[in-house]
């Protein structure tokens, strides 16, 4: 039976991780950036410019959003630490998107790199 970590390693081996040094030049030529973390991660801070689409959905929400269903999209994708962009960049490649690639760390390497972390901000009632 496999683990986790074993679906994790399998996918790894079959995607590309853009290393956290190469990171921004890969996100700034992709056309679109997905936070597949859950919503409250993202909503406690996410890379600037990222959509958010959870690992769980992640396929419904690309078969429904007419903007993401060109299988000729840059994407990039990225997690807390790469586990479960990799599974959604594998997924991707399954449904015949082209050029996916994942963030080597995910969001603890970005964070941790000191790249800008966009959190939103709580309302005021001043």
């Amino acid at each position: 039976m496999k683990t986790a970590h074993d679906l994790v390693a399998a996918a790894k081996a079959q995607v590309h991780e853009v290393p956290i040094d190469q990171a921004d030049e890969a996100i700034r030529l992709a056309d679109v950036l997905i936070d597949v973390r859950e919503a409250d991660e993202y909503q406690a801070g996410h890379i600037p410019g990222a959509i958010h689409a959870s690992r769980g959905v992640l396929e419904f929400k690309l078969s429904s959003t007419p903007a993401l269903t060109s299988r000729d999209l840059k994407v990039v994708v990225y997690c807390k630490t790469s586990g479960r962009a990799a599974l959604a960049a594998c997924a991707m490649r399954e449904m015949g998107y082209l050029q996916v690639q994942s963030i080597a760390g995910g969001f603890d390497a970005w964070a941790a790199a000191g790249k800008p972390v966009a959190s939103p901000e709580p309302p005021s009632f001043d």
